[in-house]
């Protein structure tokens, strides 16, 4: 879950990393910092809580996760005011 926001963060700002986060190069300790910094445990997986902790840190991104790869059927929708 933190990677892939990570990730996804990465290429909407079009971080330098981006390539290096998404084959797994740096990304551990980003992750690592992330998880630091929330307070966020995940080492039993993630939910809809942690998703809201994720959503309070990112404040300037709107989190929305899907359920499969048809983007039908929305599981989380932050819903921040927010292009990103």
């Amino acid at each position: 879950m933190a990677h892939a926001l990570i990730i996804s963060i990465a290429k909407l700002t079009k971080d330098s990393d981006y390539n290096a986060f998404r084959k797994g190069y740096k990304i551990r300790p980003v992750v690592d910092h992330l998880l630091t910094t929330t307070g966020i445990d995940l080492s039993n997986g993630g939910g809809i809580p942690e998703l809201i902790r994720f959503q309070e840190h990112f404040k300037e991104y709107r989190i929305v996760v899907f359920r499969g790869l048809s983007c039908e059927d929305i599981v989380f929708d932050g819903q921040v005011e927010s292009e990103k």
